[in-house]
């Protein structure tokens, strides 16, 4: 249980901080190793582990954490992008909240029902990471875009693409990046929108699904630990990566080795 759990937390560090899906790799690893069949008891799993990376990105981005909170309660006498910024996140999230709740939902109340087997669960993982393969290959190399050109249909449109990325194996930051990329924004602002998403949803997500009926003891904590240290170890280093290297060939061999698992 102890190597487990920081087996998951140390893969959860490293994950979330490249356009791959973190949550996917956790729901592979629990499968094959650890014969962990359980939908919902594993997405519960990724998101307390998510927590971890979630308090490294707080304090990778603390300044715009801050920044954004004092926009928050100081609304009128706040800069232009920090409103922007603000109001995209406010109505994102909301989309992203309620939509990947009812899909978790709904995905676990057909997986208890059908009682799909881990080759089915793999075998679904595979085709959802050929389709995040697919978003990073029809991005544009560079936009035009920065933050004060955002609208409310981005943050709409951005809002759904999170949600749907609650299943495992469709990356959020991969989907994400992808989709502002697609929308002519420029990198750096793609990817720090991106990771700022992240924040909200993660913590409303353990709110309602995972802290509530989670179980804590000293080898969760102990994944939880191994998250947020990997995570705040590797996201500057792997920030700058994913900014220069297009992973989606890697994601679609990734996919296509999933699915040949699945037959051998």
């Amino acid at each position: 249980m102890w190597i487990e759990n920081i087996v998951l937390g140390i893969t959860q560090g490293i994950a979330e901080w490249l356009p791959i899906s973190s949550e996917g790799l956790i729901t592979l690893i629990k499968i094959k190793f650890f014969s962990d069949h359980h939908f919902f008891s594993i997405i519960k799993l990724a998101l307390f582990l998510h927590l971890g990376t979630c308090f490294a990105a707080f304090i990778y981005f603390w300044k715009d954490v801050v920044s954004l909170s004092k926009t928050l309660f100081f609304y009128n006498a706040a800069d232009e992008e920090n409103k922007k910024t603000l109001t995209f996140l406010i109505i994102s999230s909301t989309i992203s909240c309620l939509l990947g709740l009812i899909i978790i939902l709904l995905v676990s109340k057909i997986a208890n029902q059908m009682l799909l087997s881990g080759k089915i669960m793999t075998f679904g993982i595979g085709i959802l990471l050929l389709i995040t393969a697919f978003l990073q290959l029809k991005t544009r190399k560079e936009g035009f875009k920065n933050v004060r050109d955002l609208r409310k249909i981005d943050a709409v449109v951005l809002g759904f693409v999170q949600g749907f990325a609650a299943l495992p194996g469709l990356s959020r930051s991969g989907s994400t990046i992808a989709t502002l990329l697609l929308r002519q924004f420029d990198k750096t602002t793609s990817l720090k929108l991106s990771f700022l998403m992240s924040l909200p949803v993660v913590l409303i997500g353990n709110i309602f699904l995972g802290i509530k009926h989670f179980e804590f003891t000293f080898e969760s904590l102990a994944g939880f630990f191994f998250s947020f240290a990997f995570g705040l170890l590797t996201i500057h280093i792997l920030f700058k990566i994913a900014n220069k290297i297009n992973f989606g060939y890697f994601v679609l061999g990734f996919g296509i080795l999933t699915i040949i698992s699945v037959f051998i």
